[in-house]
This record gives C-alpha cells, sequence and structure tokens, in this order.
C-alpha cells in the first residue's frame, strides 16, 4: 500500500517512533497489536498537521470510531529499531473517512496498512462530519 499519484508531500506526515522493550513479545519482535498503536500515533499527527487536530472534533461532540483495520506485516520490528510511520487521507466521505500507512525501517517497508473511521457522536450514534471539515481533511481549503 502507498499513497496514490495524487498523494504530494504536502499531505503525508511522518511519525518517528523508537521500539521499546516493552512493546516486544517473548521472541524480542514488535507484538502485532502495537503496529495499530504506531497506526493510531500517526493518525493523530496527521490530523495536527494537516486539520485542526482530533480536539477539534472532540468538541464538536465527534469521534472517528474505528470500523475497519487492514495490516499486511513483510518484516518484524525488534527493540531500540528506529521505525517512520508514514500515514495519509485515503478518502473522506459523508461520515467516514479511511487513513492509509507505512511502517519502515531503514528504508525498508515492514508493515502497510489502512485504518476506516465512522465519525459518531458522543453516544455512538453516527453523524455526518461537518462540510467544511469533509473538505479540509480532503486536501482543500474547508470554509
Amino acid at each position: 500500500m502507498a499513497p496514490d499519484a495524487e498523494q504530494t508531500a504536502e499531505r503525508l506526515s511522518t511519525l518517528l517512533h523508537r521500539v521499546g522493550f516493552h512493546e516486544t513479545d517473548a521472541m524480542g519482535i514488535v507484538h502485532h497489536a502495537n503496529y495499530l498503536k504506531y497506526f493510531e500515533d500517526a493518525r493523530v499527527v496527521w490530523l495536527d498537521e494537516h486539520d485542526r487536530g482530533y480536539g477539534h472534533y472532540m468538541a464538536l461532540g465527534l469521534h472517528f470510531a474505528v470500523t475497519r483495520v487492514e495490516a499486511d506485516y513483510a518484516q518484524s520490528a525488534r527493540f531500540d529499531d528506529r521505525l517512520e510511520v508514514t500515514t495519509w487521507m485515503e478518502w473522506v466521505r459523508g461520515a467516514s473517512l479511511r487513513m492509509g500507512y507505512r511502517i519502515e525501517r531503514d528504508g525498508d517497508t515492514l508493515v502497510t496498512g489502512a485504518t476506516e473511521h465512522a465519525a459518531v457522536n458522543d453516544e455512538g450514534r453516527v453523524r455526518r462530519i461537518p462540510k467544511e471539515d469533509r473538505a479540509r481533511l480532503a486536501g482543500g481549503t474547508g470554509a
């Protein structure tokens, strides 16, 4: 998985992460579930850099509930590895969005993946993402 041809560096975010010992399993490799945490951390950074931050949506009473996760594991990370977690927006719809991810170590791809999210209110009911927010998330300026 990679950003599509239309993606530009201005719409990518890269989070640097140093693997801690507590993130590894008995074999000394990063436990598979931790990659999902890296996705989440990178998603928050992307919102900070390309939108208004997750707090903006919380103030509106909106949250992005995960509805789907994809992860393709090519290589394992280990304790003390320096990882680069790159993320981008794949699409935004009325009440949902999809983010893509690539985790690399020294230029080698370890994991690729994606998450899909439904916008929900504080009670968990699906709600549309406001039009100006959708435009900004999709790469427009918003209103």
